[in-house]
């Protein structure tokens, strides 16, 4: 069995259970069957953080961005996104998005530019878009629209909203990534969309060292727990963890074929 990791933050596990060594929780994985990592770049001032385990390990490839809630720090132009993302590691553009959850909606145009920007490195250097989207989805939408990123496509990562929403990002040619959510007790209408989402079009993330899920939930996550979200999936969809793990793993590497060669 194979699975992807396809979005996690490595460069902040939690790592005491491992004795402080990254080599650990990667083993720990492993031995889940996780045998490919993307490790998720979310502020400049620490990508060379997320590129190192990425140019150690053949199995983790990385990405550059800047998360929609990161004020402090470097906030790149276009050229500076490209040329940052110029590196053989570097299989995606991201992350990148809207969250209003943290910042209202009328002080969001710092955002939205933000978002443009990465969305036009990513048509200039042809590597796909992973998407943050909280509290934001009609602005998020429509800024993908106006932008053309149907042109380079990528994915929705750690997607909680309607089926409406889903439909919609899926039209645009993105594909939906599940994370530790999809096994909350409370998230009825995502399991319904993690039901009916199109096979071909879905991922599977951890998100950690955020989200974990049942039954860790409440403590830090780890890369070796996109299992679990794997066998929540195959539950909902009466199918077996085996197949979603080889469909999930085919679609990760089908958006992302730089993966295949970090």
């Amino acid at each position: 069995m194979f699975l992807v990791d396809s979005h996690c933050h490595l460069d902040r596990l939690d790592l005491k259970p491992f004795d402080n060594q990254l080599d650990g929780a990667l083993e720990f994985a492993r031995a889940q069957g996780v045998d490919h990592m993307l490790c998720v770049c979310i502020d400049l001032e620490h990508l060379e953080d997320v590129l190192e385990p990425a140019r150690k390990y053949d199995f983790i490839s990385a990405s550059v961005g800047v998360h929609p809630n990161e004020r402090e720090g470097r906030d790149p132009d276009v050229d500076e996104l490209v040329k940052l993302a110029d590196d053989k590691q570097i299989v995606a553009i991201g992350e990148t998005g809207l969250d209003y959850f943290r910042t209202k909606k009328d002080d969001a145009d710092w955002q939205q530019m933000r978002f443009r920007k990465h969305i036009q490195a990513a048509k200039i250097t042809g590597k796909p878009l992973i998407i943050h989207m909280r509290d934001a989805s009609e602005d998020t939408l429509r800024i993908m629209k106006e932008e053309r990123a149907d042109e380079v496509g990528g994915v929705m990562h750690c997607f909680v909203e309607d089926r409406e929403t889903a439909r919609r990002a899926l039209d645009l040619g993105f594909y939906i990534s599940f994370s530790g959510i999809v096994t909350f007790n409370s998230a009825k209408e995502l399991k319904e969309v993690a039901r009916e989402a199109p096979a071909d079009r879905m991922l599977v993330e951890t998100d950690s060292p955020y989200l974990a899920p049942v039954p860790y939930r409440g403590k830090s996550n780890q890369p070796a727990y996109v299992r679990n979200v794997a066998e929540c999936i195959a539950e909902l969809r009466n199918d077996s963890l085996e197949n979603i793990a080889e469909q999930t793993s085919r679609n990760f590497f089908e958006l992302f074929p730089l993966a295949a060669k970090a």
